[in-house]
C-alpha cells in the first residue's frame, strides 16, 4: 500500500498549484521583458497576449464545457466594463511597465493591489483604519519607494513612465480584483476569465488596426516566446491559481503567489542581467511582508467572506 505524501492531500496540492502558477507568470514577465529588448513593443505584445489567449480558452471550453459561455443578458455591461477597465487596462499598464523598468520592480508595483484595495474600503466604504493597516500600507509605501529606487541623488532621470505605469497596474488590478468577485459568485472563473479577455481583446484590435500585431515579422525564438505568454504564461497559471484558491482559500493563495516577484527577480538576474540594489531588495521584501500582512488581517477579521460580501453586508445595514 503505498504512503500519501503531502502534495496528495488537497491543500499540499492547493500550494503547489499557486506555487506553479507563480513561478509561470515570473517566466512570463521575463519573457515579456526579452521580447521589448528584442524590438516587440507593448502595444503589439499585449494585442498578441489577448487575441491568442482568448482563442486557446475559446476552443478549450467549446471542446470541454460550452455551457460556460451562456451568461444572462443582463451581466454583458458588466463583462464589457471588466474586460475594458480592468483587463485591457491591466495587461497594457503591466507589459509597459515591464518593458520600461527592470521586471521585477515592475512586478513588485503591480502587487500593491491590495495597498489600493485597503485604500478604498477606508476611503470610500468608511472602514476603519486599525493600526496593523497603517503599518501594513506604511510599509507597502515606503517599499514601493525603495523598488524603484527614488532613494539615488539622481531621483530625477528615473524612468516615470514605468513607475507610474506600474502604479497603474496595481490600481487596474485592484479594481479588476474587487469587481472580478461578482462575477465570480455568479459564474465559473472560467467563463470570468474568457468574457473579461475577450472584451479586452476586441478593445486592443479597435485600439490598434485588427491585428495588426500578427502582420509584423518574427523570429522562431520570438514566436515561441509569445507563445508560451500567451497560454503557459497567461492561461495555464490562471487555471492553476483558480484550482489553488479552491483548496487553499484566497487568502494563503495570494500570499504564497508573493513567490513571483522573488522568482522574476532571480529569472531576470540570470538570463536578462538586471540586478537590484540591497536596499530595492529591502523595499521589494518591505512590499512583500505588508501585502502578507494585510491579507492575514483581512483573514483573521472575516475568516471567509470576501471584500465584495463585506460592502454587500454594509449597505443591506444601512437600509
Amino acid at each position: 500500500m503505498m504512503k500519501t505524501t503531502e502534495f496528495d492531500k488537497p491543500c499540499g496540492r492547493g500550494y503547489f498549484y499557486v506555487i506553479l502558477a507563480a513561478i509561470l507568470w515570473a517566466t512570463s514577465g521575463s519573457s515579456s521583458k526579452f521580447l521589448f529588448n528584442s524590438g516587440i513593443s507593448p502595444f503589439q505584445l499585449v494585442q498578441l497576449r489577448l487575441t491568442i489567449s482568448v482563442g486557446i480558452l475559446f476552443f478549450c471550453l467549446l471542446f470541454r464545457r460550452p455551457h460556460f459561455f451562456k451568461i444572462s443578458s443582463k451581466d454583458i455591461l458588466y463583462f464589457i466594463v471588466l474586460g475594458i477597465v480592468g483587463m485591457a487596462s491591466v495587461q497594457f499598464t503591466y507589459l509597459y511597465a515591464i518593458s520600461q523598468i527592470k521586471v521585477a520592480a515592475a512586478i513588485l508595483l503591480e502587487y500593491l493591489a491590495p495597498f489600493f484595495i485597503v485604500l478604498h474600503s477606508v476611503l470610500f466604504i468608511r472602514e476603519k483604519l486599525n493600526p496593523a493597516n497603517l503599518i501594513a500600507l506604511l510599509g507597502a509605501g515606503l517599499g514601493c519607494y525603495l523598488v524603484v529606487g527614488a532613494y539615488n541623488l539622481d531621483f530625477l532621470t528615473l524612468n516615470y513612465k514605468g513607475i507610474v505605469a506600474g502604479v497603474f497596474a496595481a490600481i487596474a488590478f485592484a479594481w479588476y480584483s474587487v469587481h472580478g468577485e461578482y462575477g465570480m459568485h455568479r459564474y465559473p472563473p472560467e467563463t470570468v476569465l474568457f468574457f473579461a479577455m475577450f472584451f479586452a481583446a476586441i478593445v486592443w484590435n479597435i485600439l490598434q488596426p485588427p491585428f495588426a500585431a500578427f502582420m509584423h515579422h518574427y523570429s522562431f525564438i520570438q514566436w515561441v516566446w509569445i507563445l508560451y505568454i500567451a497560454a503557459l504564461g497567461t492561461l495555464l497559471p490562471f487555471g492553476l491559481y483558480f484550482r489553488g484558491i479552491n483548496l487553499i482559500r484566497s487568502t494563503r493563495a495570494s500570499i504564497t503567489a508573493t513567490l513571483e516577484p522573488i522568482t522574476a527577480a532571480i529569472l531576470s538576474y540570470l538570463f536578462l542581467n538586471e540586478i537590484l540594489e540591497p536596499l530595492q531588495i529591502f523595499g521589494g521584501a518591505m512590499v512583500i511582508s505588508a501585502i502578507i500582512l494585510l491579507q492575514l488581517k483581512h483573514e483573521n477579521d472575516n475568516k471567509a467572506p470576501d471584500f465584495i460580501r463585506t460592502q454587500h453586508q454594509k449597505k443591506k445595514k444601512t437600509h
